[in-house]
């Protein structure tokens, strides 16, 4: 990347992005910032986002460091793409990432695109991720620090993406991050970092999901099919969920399926065979740069923070339909959700995603 590249910085209020900012602005590249308004209590759904005082915060940051910053509202969109998928999902019986869509549909296309009409040449966001370019394309490796890795949140992207994609703070690891930001006296070094998609933040996500899915009673059964208590609606609940379900017995308890057909949440011990996989089918199989031949022996994750797991995808035989592949573990999976995401990774570089089914 050329020197005096301009690149425009997405600021979130965080320590993450207003030291990615700082950092490329010592390092001499033209930049600017920009606050993305993606949720409001204007939209017809009540959550807890801080958004007011993350933006506070955002220009405060940009006022401290000089830096011009401007407001994207995408709270129309982000409603249409992100809010009603959690909805949608969570009917259906499936467990959606809503971390890795708003990366996919907000920040890397609708903040991208207006970064790219406004003439600037990259975007850069305080992501734990990094992005090099060879001879085979643009790729996408973990963050240095193993504890902050965001790279699974990424796992969508696409070779247009990664090219204009910056992670100033990739290879620095959070402490360093701190450290920076104090010694920078940045307004904001000491402020906690958030948890979790905002507007569900400090919401239970049963009393959020009841906004547009009216409750439905029905058992709550171990996996030999005795009854052990009710539910109020089996899309309120995650595989492999333990707390929350106020049942008493032998537990401790753990979702192992939910059961739209028959309105039934299916609860096993953590020693139960449901309760694991050791092969899952995949759909919408994505190559973040080359495409790799199958079968493939590469590691995953199901799931942001998980260790990765050793595994092999296959090619498709029947009785598997068009589209899907086989993921075998070398080692039982607990806790595997339809909806979810699958990253796929060979050494420190994510080479694919999917969609559990």
């Amino acid at each position: 990347m050329k020197k005096k590249a301009k690149i425009l910085v997405g600021l979130s209020g965080g320590v993450d992005s207003a030291v990615a900012l700082y950092l490329l602005q010592k390092q001499g590249y033209e930049v600017e910032a920009a606050f993305m308004k993606n949720f409001s209590e204007k939209v017809n759904i009540k959550g807890t986002c801080p958004w007011k005082e993350d933006r506070l915060m955002a220009y405060r940051v940009a006022a401290q460091l000089k830096v011009p910053i401007q407001t994207f509202d995408f709270e129309a969109e982000y409603h249409d793409k992100v809010v009603n998928y959690i909805f949608d999902s969570y009917k259906a019986g499936l467990t959606p990432n809503p971390d890795v869509l708003c990366n996919n549909e907000i920040k890397f296309k609708l903040f991208l695109d207006k970064a790219m009409k406004l003439g600037f040449d990259k975007i850069a966001t305080g992501h734990y991720a990094q992005v090099k370019e060879d001879k085979n394309g643009w790729h996408l490796l973990r963050g240095k620090d193993p504890n902050k890795d965001q790279s699974y949140f990424l796992a969508g992207l696409n070779q247009k993406q990664l090219s204009k994609a910056v992670f100033p703070i990739g290879d620095i690891k959070k402490p360093e991050v701190r450290q920076i930001a104090k010694q920078a006296k940045l307004v904001n070094a000491d402020r906690k970092d958030s948890q979790g998609i905002c507007f569900i933040g400090k919401v239970d996500l049963k009393i959020f999901l009841q906004q547009k899915i009216k409750p439905k009673v029905g058992d709550i059964v171990d996996t030999k099919g005795n009854v052990l208590g009710e539910h109020q609606g089996v899309w309120y609940y995650t595989i492999g969920q333990r707390k929350g379900l106020d049942i008493g017995g032998s537990g401790p308890w753990y979702v192992v399926k939910k059961d739209i057909k028959n309105n039934k949440l299916i609860v096993g011990h953590v020693d139960d065979e449901a309760l694991y996989n050791k092969s899952v089918q995949i759909s919408d199989l994505h190559w973040l740069a080359k495409e790799h031949k199958l079968p493939l022996k590469a590691k995953a994750q199901i799931r942001y923070r998980q260790p990765g797991q050793e595994m092999v995808i296959k090619s498709p035989k029947p009785p598997l339909s068009r589209g899907l592949y086989e993921v075998e573990f070398k080692k039982p999976q607990a806790g595997v959700a339809s909806g979810q995401i699958i990253a796929v990774y060979k050494g420190k570089e994510l080479v694919a995603s999917a969609n559990i089914v």
